[in-house]
């Protein structure tokens, strides 16, 4: 069978940004409510969470470079915080 091409549209990039804004969660719930034996296993917890987002986080990126079209509200919650201009 042949694999179908990979999808590089406006929907696409909707469901990269409902992904990344999962692991946005997740880091914010491991920060504040996961207690842990040592310091540095929350550094390994987080470094995990990191490691999986940041493929995410540059594929989303390229495509919105690229001219991909998107909604304002429809980007993750950290994306919305570095758009924000503090000066406004």
């Amino acid at each position: 069978m042949k694999k179908s091409a990979l999808r590089r549209d406006k929907y696409f990039l909707r469901d990269l940004h409902q992904e990344i804004d999962l692991y946005d969660r997740k880091l914010a719930y491991l920060d504040k409510f996961v207690e842990f034996a040592s310091p540095g296993d929350r550094e390994d917890a987080e470094k995990t969470l990191l490691a999986k987002r940041a493929p995410l986080e540059k594929n989303a990126r390229e495509l919105a470079a690229s001219g991909v079209e998107y909604q304002e509200k429809e980007l993750p919650r950290s994306f919305r915080a570095k758009n924000e201009n503090p000066a406004g």
